[in-house]
């Protein structure tokens, strides 16, 4: 016989671990909470500078690869998700921003504007520096300050000596300036929403977590979404829905899901053998994403994170200062200063995000440079290419077919350009270019557009901000139901109509807040 819940929230990640939580806050609703992958136990979870050891653990990681991409020559693009409870907040470079008010402004769906979404994003934090018109405090989610570092600070100072105001706050009035990013952190640790949101929740009588589920179709009684087939080690398993199905699988999932339980475009799924429940023809199209390029600096002192791995006592200092204090180099997020800029001519707000990190590796995830070093890269923002997430077979064990689509068009490319040469000019701009040997990747005799644009096509690659493959106004209405449909809901990062201009984990989980609101008819 199939369990008998309220509600079934498939995916327990960065808005699955809102919902759960914000659902069976008041004891009265019986939810069960889905997740493909295991507990979040392994220690690098919580530990910031872990992400770099779970880019590509496929026991907490989806690790997808891309089809070929038409713009890269033919690459594939390796595409990490969170396979763990907390998804990708659990696996991401902990970087918090909001995005834009312009972005949310621009998504012309009523109840979604940036002035609605604000109280949302207020009430979703504990900010570190305290409440204020902009920031909430006591919320589940820890956003912080990250330690100080002079090569930021020169960073910075360069990025002002160009033109770019300083901002020390990205998430505030506006974006657009130089300046320390925050991160997802609570005293040094990772807060993902498993920590932030999970955790409290997990307590409670009403609330059943269930990990290694991997959800194989929605169960439909006509057009009306009645629970959930899932397999759970080796063995499938049936749980029913009086109220509601809601998706939270995010940008690859929840469009897989859908196909897979015949809801989507009916040509494509009949071509798959797949009985179609609904024929909804924008279920996985439109993707956007942000693409990204880095470059590479051999740094003149030996003050950077590849000095502090390049001798075992050093990394025992390192790991001590760690235990300690929960500060120090393994305490920083994927970016720890940063710039929001306009690069591209005619650009009217920040169209390009800069990074700074204090460490430099060819491979994300690998190992560091043997040779004092730090990385600067560049990523669009605001995004014209669209490409489109479907399923490959009927099998929900099978990797969807994700096409980014990147720089195909001109806007997208010159972006690109413009905010690489942006990047090199801060650089070898005083103060931060006393601090510069040379340019270890691409390289000086990089120098003309047709020959950035060949950078951008040879070692670009995904910065994991995917999105729109279920949106508003498109496949799910203004109160996040797939329209067409019953007792089914969408609420993650593929909703949304365009993706916001930065990092998008907080604005998931500010839709999961909304999302819940909806749910409960509070909003």
């Amino acid at each position: 016989m199939a369990a008998e819940f309220d509600y079934i929230v498939v995916g327990a990640g960065s808005a699955g671990c809102v919902l759960a939580n914000r659902l069976t806050e008041d004891g009265t609703r019986r939810v069960l909470l889905l997740e493909a992958g295991p507990p979040d136990r392994d220690l690098w979870i919580h530990v910031p500078i872990g992400y770099a050891k779970l880019f590509t653990r496929k026991d907490v990681n989806w690790a997808y690869e891309s089809e070929p991409e038409p713009a890269l020559g033919g690459r594939r693009v390796f595409t990490p998700r969170g396979k763990v409870l907390g998804g990708s907040s659990s696996i991401n470079g902990l970087v918090y921003i909001r995005g834009q008010r312009e972005d949310f402004d621009g998504w012309g769906m009523p109840g979604w504007d940036y002035a609605s979404l604000l109280p949302y994003f207020r009430r979703s934090e504990d900010q570190q520096r305290g409440a204020d018109d902009y920031h909430g405090v006591g919320g589940p989610l820890g956003v912080s300050d990250m330690p100080r570092h002079e090569l930021c600070d020169a960073y910075i100072a360069a990025a002002v000596a160009n033109g770019v105001p300083p901002n020390a706050d990205f998430n505030g009035a506006g974006q657009e300036g130089a300046g320390y990013y925050q991160a997802t952190t609570r005293k040094g640790r990772r807060c993902s929403t498993a920590t932030g949101y999970l955790r409290p929740a997990e307590r409670r009588a009403n609330l059943r977590v269930e990990t290694h589920a991997l959800a194989k179709k929605i169960l439909f009684d006509r057009k009306r979404a009645i629970g959930v087939e899932y397999l759970q080690d080796g063995v499938s398993r049936k749980a029913t829905a009086r109220a509601e199905v809601l998706l939270a699988g995010g940008t690859f999932n929840s469009p897989q899901l859908l196909e897979l339980s015949g809801v989507g475009s009916g040509a494509l799924l009949q071509r798959h053998g797949i009985r179609v429940v609904h024929d909804l023809p924008e279920v996985g199209e439109a993707m956007q994403d942000h693409f990204y390029v880095r470059t590479f600096w051999r740094c003149r002192r030996p003050i950077t994170l590849n000095d502090d791995m390049m001798s075992w006592r050093r990394k025992a200092i390192v790991g001590l200062r760690y235990l300690l204090s929960r500060g120090g180099p393994l305490s920083i997020a994927a970016g720890h200063a940063g710039v929001f800029a306009r690069a591209r001519p005619g650009a009217t707000r920040p169209d390009v995000q800069l990074y700074f990190i204090n460490f430099s590796a060819s491979k994300r995830g690998g190992f560091l440079h043997e040779h004092s070093g730090f990385t600067t890269s560049c990523s669009q923002l605001q995004v014209e290419s669209r490409g489109s997430c479907h399923v490959r077979s009927p099998l929900a064990t099978e990797a969807p077919a994700i096409r980014y689509n990147y720089l195909a068009t001109e806007n997208d490319r010159r972006s690109m350009i413009e905010g690489l040469k942006l990047g090199r000019r801060i650089v070898m701009t005083p103060p931060m270019r006393d601090y510069v040997v040379d340019e270890y990747f691409p390289g000086a005799s990089v120098q003309s557009d047709e020959d950035w644009l060949a950078v951008c096509r040879e070692s670009g690659e995904t910065v994991f901000h995917p999105t729109s493959t279920c949106r508003l106004g498109a496949v799910v209405d203004e109160a996040l139901r797939v329209e067409g449909l019953e007792g089914l809901r969408v609420i993650d990062a593929s909703v949304m109509p365009s993706v916001v201009s930065g990092n998008t984990n907080a604005a998931v989980i500010a839709i999961a807040e909304k999302g819940a609101d909806l749910v409960l008819g509070k909003a």
